[in-house]
C-alpha cells in the first residue's frame, strides 16, 4: 500500500477546486462522464491499431445513484489505468492525461483533460474512491481514495473487470445531487448526444422484470452523419428531439467543414408568426458531442441568434469564457462561415423556390432585415433576395420595385421613393388614395422595420422611404398636384382661417390645396422626418430622446375642390359651421391616431349634436 501527498504547487488545492474550478457545480457530471467516454474512445483506438488485444465488448457508461449510501458512481469499460498511471494522472493534478494521449495518437477523439476534469468531483464530495483495471492484462487492479485533503491512499486489490469506477461520497452541502430527478436532468442536458450509451440507475427504484433498459442518450445524432444519408423526415424528427413542443421548422442548414477549423451542426429556421414570439439562446454548442453552453453570442452572428439547432466544434474548448471567445481566431472564422452559409441557403431557396420563399417571408423577413442592418457581408447577398410585399400581396425585390415605380415614384433629388405602410388597416384611406394614383405601397409592419428603413436609406443608393400617411405623397415624389382650386382667393383665405384653431399637444399647420374631388375633404399628415424621430425616441431614446418631449407636428391639408366646402362657406349659422369644420379636422386627426382623451370625447359629443 502506498500513501502520500498529491503533488501540487498549492498546499491545499481542494478549497480552490470547490470554489473556483467551475461556476456551476453540476458540471462535475459532464466532466466525469466525458472522461468515461474518453476511456472508451481510447480503447477503441488502441484496439484498432492492434495495441490492445481481445474483445472490446459493450463500451457502456453507467451512472448509479444510491441516495441511502449517499453515493453517486460513474463507471466505464474503457482503457482503465495502471498503478503508475493513477499516480501520474490523479496525483499530479497539473498534468493532463488526454494531452499526452493526443500527442501519441493524433486521430483519437478526446473530449477533455482527465486530471482537472476528475478533480471537479471534489466540488460535491467529501470523499472520492477510484477502482480501475487497465486493458493491459498484466496490470493489477488499483484502488485510490482521497477525502479532500492533500493526502491519498493507493494500493492494489483483487482483480476486477477492465475499466474505471469512480465513487463519489456526496457532501452535506451538495445533497441535491442525491435526487434522481436532478441527476437525470443533468445527464440529459450535458450528455444527451455523447457517442457511447449512458445508463442511469437509481438503486432506490424498483425495476420491473420485463422493463427494457434504455440509454439516456442518442449516440448517433444526425449532425455527425452526411447530408446525403438523411431525409427531410430525419431532420424534422431531430428538431422535435431538440424542441419537443416546437412547430415544424421552415428549413435547415447542415454545417460540415474541416478546414480551416472543424465544425459540424444543423441550424433550423423556426416559424416566427409574431415578433413577440422571438426566443434567443436556442442554439446549443457542443464539443465532440459534449454539451458546452446555449449562450453562443460570440460564435453565431447576432442576427442569427433567432435560429435553433446545434453547433459542434472541437476547436472550441469545454470551459468557454466570453473574453476567450472574443479573441479566438477560430471563433471569428466560424462566425463568418455561418453567415455565408445562411446567405447562400436563402439565395438558393429564393432562386429555386421563390413562391415557397415568399410564403415563408413572414418568419424569414425578421432574420434577413436584422442581418442586413448588422452584417455588411450578408447585406451584399441579401440585396438579391430581400422581398417587400405590397398591400395587394405581390412581392418585389428592391430592383423589381425600382423598375415598377421608375416613372411615378422619384423625388426632387432623383431618389426612388419607397412608399410604405406600418398599419394597413389604420392607414387604409391613405393606401387607397395612393393606389388610385398607381403608387406601389409596401408593408413594413414588424418590430425591426423602423430601424431597417433608417439603415437602408444610408446603405442603399438613391432610395428614400416615405410612409403612406406622411405629408402629401405627391409633394414628396416630384409630382405636384396640378389641379387648380375651384375656390377664389378670398374663399381660400376664409377657409384657411376657419381651420386655424388650437389643438392641445399638437403643433398644427393649415394649408388649402386643390386636390382631386374624390380625395378626402381634409387630410392630416405628419412630416416623415419628425415622425420617425419621435418613433425612435419612443422605442430607444438615446440621441433622439429630446424629440419625445416635443408636440406632434401635423399638417392639415384642406381639399378646396371637395364639394362640401361650397355649402360650408355659405353656412349662415356660425356655431354650426364651426362644429362642422372642427369635426372634419377631427376626422383627419383620428385617421392618424392623434385624437385622444378629452378631444376624442368632444368629437363624439359634437357629432351627436350635428345629427340632431
Amino acid at each position: 500500500m502506498q500513501k502520500g501527498q498529491i503533488r501540487v504547487q498549492t498546499e491545499n488545492i481542494f478549497p480552490i477546486i470547490k470554489k473556483f474550478l467551475y461556476s456551476d457545480h453540476e458540471i462535475f457530471i459532464r466532466e466525469l462522464v466525458s472522461n468515461a467516454i474518453d476511456a472508451s474512445q481510447k480503447l477503441k483506438t488502441l484496439t484498432g491499431i492492434g495495441e490492445a488485444k481481445g474483445e472490446i465488448g459493450d463500451l457502456r457508461i453507467d451512472v448509479v445513484l444510491d441516495a441511502k449510501e449517499k453515493t453517486l458512481t460513474i463507471s466505464d469499460k474503457g482503457v482503465g489505468m495502471t498503478k503508475e498511471e493513477v499516480d501520474k494522472y490523479l496525483n499530479q493534478v497539473a498534468f493532463s492525461g488526454a494531452e499526452e494521449f493526443l500527442t501519441k495518437y493524433k486521430d483519437a477523439n478526446i473530449i477533455g483533460h482527465f486530471g482537472l476534469g476528475f478533480y471537479s468531483s471534489f466540488m460535491v464530495s467529501e470523499k472520492v474512491e477510484v477502482l480501475t483495471q487497465s486493458y493491459n492484462a498484466d496490470a493489477a487492479t488499483v484502488y485510490w481514495s482521497c477525502d479532500g485533503s492533500p493526502e491519498f491512499e493507493l494500493y492494489e486489490v483483487e482483480k476486477k473487470e477492465r475499466g474505471t469506477k469512480i465513487i463519489l461520497h456526496i457532501n452535506e452541502e451538495s445533497k441535491e445531487f442525491l435526487e434522481a430527478g436532478r441527476i437525470k436532468s443533468i445527464l440529459e442536458k450535458f450528455c444527451k448526444f455523447l457517442p457511447k450509451p449512458i445508463y442511469f440507475t437509481d438503486v432506490a427504484e424498483e425495476k420491473k422484470k420485463d422493463e427494457e433498459e434504455k440509454p439516456i442518450n442518442n449516440t448517433n445524432p444526425i449532425w455527425v452523419k452526411k447530408p446525403s444519408e438523411l431525409t427531410k423526415e430525419d431532420y424534422e424528427k431531430f428538431y422535435r428531439e431538440l424542441y419537443p413542443f416546437g412547430e415544424t421548422p421552415l428549413f435547415w442548414i447542415h454545417l460540415n467543414v474541416d478546414y480551416p477549423f472543424n465544425l459540424t451542426g444543423i441550424l433550423y429556421f423556426p416559424k416566427i408568426k409574431q415578433s413577440y414570439e422571438i426566443q434567443k439562446d436556442k442554439i446549443q454548442l457542443y464539443s465532440n458531442q459534449v454539451f458546452v453552453t446555449d449562450e453562443v453570442k460570440e460564435i453565431v452572428p447576432e442576427f442569427l441568434m433567432l435560429l435553433h439547432g446545434v453547433i459542434d466544434s472541437p476547436d472550441i474548448p469545454l470551459n468557454v469564457s466570453r473574453s476567450y471567445l472574443q479573441g479566438d481566431p477560430n471563433v471569428r472564422k466560424i462566425n463568418s462561415y455561418i453567415t455565408r452559409k445562411v446567405a447562400d441557403k436563402l439565395e438558393e431557396i429564393f432562386n429555386k423556390e421563390r413562391t415557397e420563399f415568399e410564403q415563408k417571408w413572414e418568419s424569414l423577413g425578421l432574420f434577413v432585415k436584422y442581418g442586413m442592418m448588422t452584417e455588411d457581408k450578408f447585406l451584399e447577398k441579401a440585396n438579391k433576395f430581400l422581398v417587400m410585399e405590397d398591400t395587394a400581396g405581390k412581392f418585389y425585390t428592391l430592383d423589381e420595385y425600382k423598375l415598377a415605380t421608375e416613372v411615378l415614384q422619384k423625388n426632387k433629388e432623383g431618389k426612388q421613393v419607397i412608399i410604405y405602410t406600418t398599419n394597413p388597416i389604420q392607414q387604409d384611406a391613405f393606401i387607397q388614395a395612393a393606389v388610385a394614383k398607381e403608387y406601389v405601397v409596401v408593408k413594413m409592419e414588424t418590430l425591426v422595420d423602423a430601424a431597417f428603413i433608417n439603415n437602408m436609406e444610408m446603405k442603399w443608393e438613391n432610395v428614400h422611404f416615405v410612409r403612406v400617411d406622411a405629408d402629401i405623397i405627391d409633394n414628396l415624389i416630384d409630382k405636384q398636384d396640378t389641379s387648380d382650386s375651384v375656390l377664389s382667393k378670398d374663399e381660400t383665405e376664409n377657409l384657411k382661417k376657419l381651420f386655424e384653431f388650437p389643438v392641445p399637444e399638437l403643433h398644427v399647420t393649415v394649408e388649402v390645396k386643390g386636390l382631386s374631388t374624390d380625395a378626402a375633404p381634409v387630410v392630416a399628415t405628419r412630416p416623415e422626418f419628425m415622425r420617425r424621430m419621435k418613433d425612435m425616441a419612443g422605442v430607444g431614446g438615446g440621441m433622439t430622446a429630446f424629440y419625445a418631449t416635443m408636440p406632434d407636428e401635423v399638417t392639415l391639408t384642406v381639399n378646396g375642390n371637395h364639394p362640401i366646402y361650397q355649402a360650408l362657406l355659405k353656412e349662415a349659422d356660425v356655431e354650426k359651421q364651426g362644429k362642422q369644420i372642427r369635426s372634419l379636422a377631427d376626422l383627419a386627426l383620428l385617421s392618424q391616431g392623434l385624437l385622444k382623451g378629452a378631444e376624442l370625447t368632444n368629437f363624439i359629443n359634437r357629432s351627436v349634436d350635428l345629427m340632431k
